[in-house]
């Protein structure tokens, strides 16, 4: 993801952003219906976010609100905590308090129907945010990162790092790990890998000694780290006695890589004779860049959430003045009611070689990350 690109996403936006304001100060009204009436007044947006326990999470609600108040919107952020029924009480009380546009990263992307179905009977749009929201025709768009290519990326670079096109005879060790179960992009991200790795599971260069190879027997819920170290201890003590070893591990997500990486050190991985395995992740969380700088996580998918909020403010502001969505994925997402129209950001592998890409783009600060 280079700068200049990043530039011409930003700058887009801004445009489309200032000549809608610009309708707005003229006191054009909306057409389509919507809530929003101008007047010169940006409205409110109501944004739902699933959790601060992930750093992620927290720079995707902030990148949001310092977007949606430079374009001349109000935003009111929440956060679920990991709490369906708080996450539904809180967009209801938006909703009551008459925001003017929902932005929605669910925490379990099915369980907002009756909700969704409020904001529709109050003529209030929505946009479902980086998580798809499933079976409800009232998602008017859909912001987020190519989640396929995420698991294309985490595939391809643990077959780059083991060689396996390379050929020989090596066969290697590797374990599977999935998100949560309710979060619609676990199985994106799984597919995508598991379309690149598996073939040479089924040409024997990999094995899963554990045996677990389906997606219901990997998910994390709620992409817990501890559950996932749980887990990774449990897989250790039934398969990988003796002289067994781990090679790989395919994580979906930096916090679960943390969780697999502290199980593998209590097991005695990580020094010269038995170093860690090749592990992968994503989001680019600053803890575990620190990692991949100190050697231990491997690689991980970077996706800036500025250009994410950059998104949603440009489809928001695209409603609210009764436009459609700018969308380039118009079949792939079907949430059970509805073909969502998409709009997908590009995703970028991390690993040791390239992480100072973070702070040539102003991601982080070089101090924070050899903190």
């Amino acid at each position: 993801m280079s700068r200049t690109r990043l530039a011409r996403a930003t700058g887009a936006a801004a445009a489309a952003l200032a000549l809608a304001l610009t309708a707005a100060a003229c006191g054009q009204n909306a057409p389509g219906g919507s809530k929003y009436d101008g007047g010169g007044n940006g409205g409110t947006v109501g944004i739902s976010m699933p959790t601060r326990s992930s750093e992620r999470w927290i720079a995707d609600g902030e990148n949001m609100v310092r977007q949606f108040e430079e374009a001349g919107y109000e935003a009111n952020l929440q956060y679920g905590e990991d709490d369906i029924p708080q996450q539904i009480t809180q967009i209801e009380n938006m909703i009551a308090q008459g925001v003017d546009l929902l932005v929605i990263a669910a925490i379990d992307g099915s369980a907002l129907g009756n909700v969704l179905q409020q904001a529709a009977d109050a003529n209030i749009p929505v946009i479902s945010y980086d998580r798809l929201l499933m079976g409800s025709p009232h998602v008017d768009c859909y912001a987020t990162f190519d989640n396929y290519q995420v698991g294309q990326l985490q595939g391809q670079y643990l077959v780059d790092a083991l060689g396996l096109e390379e050929g020989g005879n090596d066969s290697y060790n590797i374990e599977l790990f999935a998100g949560d179960p309710d979060d619609n992009n676990t199985r994106y991200f799984f597919n995508g890998a598991m379309d690149v790795l598996q073939p040479f599971i089924d040409e024997g260069q990999l094995t899963v000694l554990s045996g677990q190879t389906r997606l219901a027997q990997l998910t994390t819920e709620r992409w817990d780290g501890a559950l996932a170290q749980d887990r990774m201890e449990d897989l250790l003590t039934a398969h990988y006695r003796g002289r067994e070893r781990v090679d790989a591990v395919l994580s979906p997500y930096d916090g679960i890589s943390l969780g697999i990486i502290s199980a593998l050190e209590s097991a005695g991985y990580g020094t010269e004779s038995r170093p860690l395995p090749v592990i992968t992740g994503q989001d680019a969380e600053i803890s575990s860049v620190r990692s991949i700088i100190a050697g231990k996580q491997t690689q991980t998918v970077y996706k800036d959430t500025r250009e994410l909020a950059a998104q949603a403010v440009q489809m928001g502001d695209a409603l609210l003045n009764g436009q459609e969505c700018e969308a380039n994925d118009t079949e792939s997402y079907d949430n059970g009611e509805k073909v969502v129209p998409a709009y997908l950001l590009e995703p970028v592998s991390i690993d040791a070689s390239n992480w100072e890409l973070l702070v040539e783009e102003g991601y982080y600060t070089e101090a924070e990350l050899r903190n």
